[in-house]
């Protein structure tokens, strides 16, 4: 029962936290939030919590006489005098002793009435339970705890290894060599055995969860040091593995149990891993998640990424950046885009430069040509020479493409392939408007480049081009930029390719 001070107080937290009843419960401590709310809705009708009433007395003060009496009268028993009376509780029962006999009645409750054991004596009593001729349940009498207590001491003094040893060592003679080398090399097959234990779980954890080989254990999770266990089990007796791997028995089995049951995302998983594979193994989770989607499987993107990291499904990564950038050489015109890479409709805003590609065969060029509007490589040429021809076959091509009043901005980097006569002849001729980035700053040109990033993310650095010819290597790049404007999938496009986004635009590609 709550008094009125302490109810009208949880009342007035309530309003001075805004209403906020978990606060006010984890600061009184009391009471619960039902009875809290049930508090606040009488104050907000009555403008106040009423006061309690004193209880209505039960048991008259002759009938407390009696039952006390009785009490002493017949043993001090209190199950004796509520059976023979019919009332009170035993609880009431010692009320009311207090109240009419105080300090009359006093109950031993513990064999030990002395202070708490020192740590001296705690020690002393471990070295005599090591050191006793008798059995262990007459030193626990002598120190006056139960045998339990007294092997819990043990425990947290020495530890099983310490207590197996000096039980081991109390066998051996102080004469006995012999006996005493093989004590030795008993400690030492058992430390060679925790060494090959921990060892063991290491290069499991490495099979199984295809982890590093250095890994420790204790960042696993209960799951992951589950499958170890489960695979070292035949080995190692299952208390040796949970102690060692840190992992308590009842987690062991509960995580055993979710390990047995069916994997509801198994034929998921298997759609996951054949997009990824069928895509140059360049998709994320955004996309395979986008193409989830259009085969109508429906899950959020965390399990697309859960399930990639369990299949270890991972886009490769640049190690290095590349540029060029060959300088100056001469006037250019203005940049005209001037970063802006967004276009409204097709054939307003064309971005190319040219990227080279280091083969052990030898070196392969590629010059596209960039449409802002959805990214679609409009024209491309493909060679070993990054000169003239190969940007001019480019430009050629792209100008095909045009219609009757498309005048595209040409947008560049400083390099000299877009300064050559033969360059300006058909820009000039196709009445296409120049611009170029500024001197070394490649972010004018972002679009382009990014491009290019993808491409040898998702088709170049992932794959080894050991004992591929050039023209081998000429054809799959060629397939790849097909690919890129058929097939690949953008979020930006509606997770739709270039090509298939035009098409749903109404626009001929």
């Amino acid at each position: 029962m709550f008094s009125y001070e302490d109810r009208i107080r949880a009342v007035k937290l309530y309003f001075k936290y805004g209403g906020k009843t978990a606060t006010v419960v984890r600061e009184l401590g009391y009471p619960s939030g039902k009875n809290l709310r049930r508090w606040v809705e009488t104050y907000q009708k009555l403008g106040d919590l009423p006061k309690r009433r004193l209880p209505t007395q039960r048991y008259t003060l002759e009938q407390k006489r009696t039952a006390v009496d009785h009490y002493f009268g017949h043993g001090c028993s209190l199950t004796v005098t509520r059976r023979a009376l019919g009332y009170p509780g035993s609880q009431l029962l010692r009320c009311w002793i207090e109240e009419l006999r105080p300090g009359s009645r006093r109950m031993v409750t513990s064999t030990n009435t002395s202070a708490p054991f020192a740590p001296d004596q705690k020690r002393q009593a471990v070295t005599d339970l090591c050191a006793r001729q008798g059995s262990a349940q007459d030193v626990a009498k002598k120190v006056g705890v139960s045998l339990s207590m007294l092997y819990k001491w043990k425990d947290q003094l020495l530890g099983d290894e310490a207590y197996r040893s000096m039980r081991k060592r109390k066998l051996v003679s102080p004469g006995d060599e012999h006996a005493a080398q093989l004590e030795r090399i008993a400690q030492l097959e058992q430390q060679v055995r925790q060494l090959q234990l921990e060892r063991d779980i290491l290069a499991r954890a490495g099979d199984l969860i295809k982890k590093d080989q250095g890994i420790n254990s204790l960042p696993l999770t209960n799951r992951e040091k589950t499958q170890v266990v489960d695979a070292l089990k035949a080995t190692y007796s299952l208390s040796e593995l949970l102690r060692v791997i840190g992992l308590a028995r009842s987690s062991y089995f509960y995580h055993k149990t979710g390990l047995s049951l069916r994997d509801k995302y198994a034929d998921v998983r298997t759609d996951v891993v054949d997009i990824f594979n069928s895509n140059h193994r360049c998709y994320g989770y955004r996309r395979i998640h986008a193409m989830l989607c259009q085969r109508d499987i429906r899950i959020s993107e965390k399990i697309v990424r859960r399930l990639m990291v369990e299949e270890q499904l991972s886009v490769h990564r640049p190690l290095r950046r590349y540029s060029s950038y060959s300088g100056e050489i001469g006037t250019a015109p203005e940049n005209l885009v001037a970063r802006d890479f967004h276009s409204q409709a097709p054939n307003q805003k064309w971005l190319t430069d040219i990227t080279e590609f280091q083969l052990p065969a030898g070196k392969v060029y590629l010059s596209p040509m960039i449409d802002c509007f959805d990214g679609k490589v409009v024209s491309w040429s493909i060679g070993t020479r990054p000169d003239a021809q190969l940007v001019n076959s480019m430009l050629d091509g792209a100008i095909t493409t045009l219609t009757d009043g498309d005048r595209p901005v040409v947008h560049s980097d400083r390099g000299a392939h877009y300064r050559w006569p033969g360059w300006l002849q058909r820009i000039n001729a196709a009445g296409l408007i120049r611009s170029m980035s500024r001197k070394g700053c490649s972010p004018d040109n972002a679009a382009c480049e990014g491009f290019f990033g993808r491409l040898k993310n998702e088709m170049y650095y992932c794959r080894d081009w050991a004992g591929t010819t050039v023209d081998g290597f000429m054809h799959e790049l060629n397939s790849y930029i097909h690919w890129y404007n058929e097939r690949r999938i953008k979020l930006s496009l509606q997770a739709m390719s270039p090509v298939n986004y035009r098409r749903h635009l109404g626009i001929a590609t």
